[in-house]
């Protein structure tokens, strides 16, 4: 399961604070999108999930915060999976611009039926 899957992401005024970094928050939001697209990639999207009344939610993540990213850098996520068993799925993501590596997270999120039971991961992702 070493596969990985990168993305980039051009950081806008809108994802930064007043001192023109990244504001904390903001990586939330870049991690989610290349999330969706490494389950694009696997032939996995959210709108066939939801039209199946199944959909992911996030159980756990850790972030550490290493260097800040700034108004106009373009960033590439790497995410990759860690583990991935029954309706849980672990999946590592680090930033980097260029050579740099600035963040990096670990998410568990669990697939769930439209009552919040939950059901096992889509074929694709083992």
């Amino acid at each position: 399961m070493t596969e990985r899957a990168l993305f980039q992401v051009r950081v806008y005024f809108e994802d930064t604070d007043f001192s023109g970094h990244v504001y904390h928050a903001a990586y939330l939001k870049f991690f989610e999108r290349a999330r969706t697209e490494w389950l694009r990639q696997k032939g996995v999207q959210h709108s066939g999930l939801i039209a199946d009344g199944l959909f992911f939610a996030a159980r756990r993540m850790q972030i550490d915060w290493l260097k800040p990213a700034h108004i106009d850098d373009l960033v590439e996520i790497e995410t990759r999976i860690v583990k991935a068993t029954g309706a849980r799925l672990t999946l590592a993501q680090e930033m980097r611009r260029g050579d740099d590596l600035l963040v990096t997270a670990s998410i568990e999120i669990v697939m769930v039926n439209a009552a919040g039971r939950p059901v096992r991961l889509p074929k694709q992702l083992f």
